[in-house]
């Protein structure tokens, strides 16, 4: 019986190259995505050890430095602590400095800004803990939860910070090829996708927000070096270096980033 030889077009090879990646990405991603979830719940800190959490948080985009908030009744009001953010400020009221007025069905807050002082009233809070509010000063006016663009925008700075920041290492490291730069492009909107819900659904004032960062930094750190072992195919050993890299210098500044502005 005589031997044959099966000769592979290059175009055929070629192409078979380039669909291999895209084939190990989307095999891949599933199981990235359902890693990251279990550590976003993993990374739910219980109350049940740590300092009582405020009642409630008020959000005020460029509060005035004369911005005072109270709630009471008649002339009794409790003054909030002040919490400086940069671009926004937090008032926060806990349950043990409120007694009973905490208990009334509608809370009335007072606000004393710019010389004006007025007064707005509201439900009691859904909640025991971690009741969220946003005034706006300029229509007097306040509502639960954080305003939608502010959310957005917040995002949008964390995402592009760390496209910059693992962009510039992946260009220093060495990668060219257009397709390695799109692998990049994914695997990055994936995992900032998931840290994002993650950062997203955190109390703005929780003081154990860094270790659940540690904890998923790790896990995105090792789901983005197995992703780019698979996906691209620049370099050797260099895509573990330039991962651990990448995720060490977007982690360092977004640690910074999440203590000294809001998110």
């Amino acid at each position: 019986m005589e031997n044959s030889n099966i000769t592979v077009p290059l175009q055929a090879k070629q192409n078979l190259n380039c669909e291999v990646p895209i084939m190990l990405l989307k095999k891949r991603v599933p199981v990235v995505l359902i890693v990251l979830i279990l550590l976003i719940n993993l990374a739910s800190v219980s109350f049940g050890n740590a300092a009582e959490p405020p009642y409630i948080m008020i959000i005020v985009p460029n509060a005035p430095d004369d911005l005072d908030i109270g709630i009471g009744s008649n002339e009794s009001f409790t003054k909030a602590k002040v919490v400086d953010k940069k671009i926004e400020k937090y008032y926060i009221f806990y349950s043990r400095d409120l007694g009973d007025i905490k208990e009334a069905p509608v809370h009335t807050l007072k606000i004393d800004a710019n010389g004006h002082v007025y007064e707005i009233s509201f439900d009691k809070p859904p909640q025991r803990y971690q009741n969220i509010y946003t005034l706006n000063l300029e229509s007097r006016t306040l509502n639960p939860g954080k305003s939608t663009a502010r959310s957005i925008t917040l995002v949008l700075l964390r995402v592009t910070m760390t496209l910059l920041i693992e962009g510039l290492v992946f260009f220093l490291f060495g990668f060219r090829h257009r397709r390695s730069w799109l692998a990049f492009l994914i695997i990055n909107l994936l995992t900032q996708g998931a840290l994002n819900i993650w950062i997203n659904g955190l109390f703005s004032v929780q003081s154990y927000w860094f270790f659940g960062l540690v904890l998923i930094e790790v896990l995105i750190t090792i789901a983005e070096t197995v992703a780019v072992l698979c996906t691209i195919k620049e370099h050797g050993i260099r895509r573990i270096f330039f991962a651990i890299t990448a995720n060490f210098l977007s982690f360092a500044a977004g640690a910074y980033l999440i203590a000294v502005l809001p998110f």
